[in-house]
């Protein structure tokens, strides 16, 4: 189960690092990507899967208040990304908000996921 818990632990850091690496090269001119939806979700899938995995590791003692605090964060995320990536798709210009909501929100969730323990 370590193994598998490792490779959801990758998977998630990728997500953010989509997340968050785009927001960071477009900071000059804020917009969502498609790719920080895809992290988005990527994101969900994986933090709901390690939920999942982590209460069968050995020494495991999961906090649930912060994972679900961390769900709500990612939610959240996710559905400022789409709503950013169909205006995009639509021609539509993004709000300088919605853009620093996804990548702050998701900035915000891995300090959530480092610091606090």
């Amino acid at each position: 189960m370590s193994i598998l818990f490792n490779i959801l632990v990758f998977l998630h850091i990728v997500g953010a690092a989509m997340i968050v690496g785009y927001w960071i090269a477009t900071l000059k001119e804020p917009t969502v990507h498609p790719r920080q939806r895809d992290g988005a979700f990527l994101q969900l899938l994986t933090g709901i899967a390690m939920m999942g995995v982590f209460p069968l590791l050995p020494d495991a003692d999961p906090n649930y208040f912060k994972l679900g605090v961390k769900f709500a964060i990612g939610v959240a995320v996710a559905v400022l990304a789409v709503i950013g990536t169909r205006k995009v798709k639509k021609g539509e210009p993004v709000s300088t908000g919605l853009a620093h909501g996804v990548g702050g929100l998701a900035l915000i969730n891995i300090a959530i996921a480092t610091l606090w323990n």
